[in-house]
């Protein structure tokens, strides 16, 4: 089954320095239809106005992925960690027992364009971590590239989480397949372009929501950019 949720079905946050739409619940927006998918439980597109940001605040309990778009995200955490975030970059953040973090747009003039990734772990009270990795353009080019995952494979920021995340960038005849574990989830999100997933039209911001399929197939992408979650049921 193959459930697509378009962009305009959700949810949207105007706080006048930032600009959010959110996938599943999140703060004020409830809808209990969308509450998560498998053990993915936020995906918030952000746009963050030049000289602002998110005031320090606390997590625990969740692997936090920050995949910015346009702009830098400026990250500052109670671990000790102060680091700037560009395009291509993927940043995981470990709450575990309790962190504390800032996210700032330092940028003069320039607005930052992220989507703010959350995952329920599979263990609980652990040290916090952190970890950024570079993700080459190249290696998104025309294919799934695995971005997070368990084990932390081949440069992907490694999670406390059953789940893999992949990225690829699709253009013409580019097209990739990931098979699938009918038993699992899965969750296909278009950040930008358009896309055909599994003979179903995409464009920026729909998504479309896996149960009890075999694989996903992408094909015939317009400036496509995709983030493909494979997820705990």
């Amino acid at each position: 089954m193959i459930n697509i949720r378009r962009s305009r079905e959700r949810g949207f946050a105007d706080h006048g320095w930032l600009k959010s739409f959110h996938s599943f619940s999140f703060a004020n927006y409830y809808d209990p239809a969308h509450m998560g998918w498998g053990n993915l439980r936020v995906i918030n597109e952000d746009r963050i106005e030049s000289g602002t940001g998110f005031g320090t605040h606390g997590h625990r309990d969740m692997e936090i992925i920050s995949y910015v778009l346009e702009g830098n995200l400026a990250h500052r955490d109670s671990m000790g960690n102060v680091k700037g975030i560009p395009p291509g970059d993927v940043q995981r953040m470990s709450a575990g027992r309790g962190v504390q973090h800032s996210e700032f747009n330092h940028a003069p003039g320039q607005m930052t364009h992220f989507l703010q990734i959350w995952i329920e772990p599979n263990v609980k009270g652990i040290e916090p971590g952190y970890e950024q990795q570079t993700i080459p353009q190249e290696s998104k080019r025309g294919k799934l590239k695995l971005i997070a995952s368990p084990a932390g494979e081949g440069g992907a920021v490694s999670i406390h989480a059953d789940a893999r995340l992949y990225a690829g960038l699709f253009d013409g005849d580019e097209r990739a397949h990931l098979e699938l574990n009918p038993a699992r989830k899965a969750y296909v999100f278009l950040v930008r372009g358009s896309l055909w997933v599994n003979g179903l039209e995409l464009h920026a911001g729909d998504a479309a929501l896996f149960d009890q399929e075999s694989g996903i197939d992408l094909t015939s992408g317009s400036h496509a950019e995709v983030l493909v979650f494979d997820l705990a049921p």
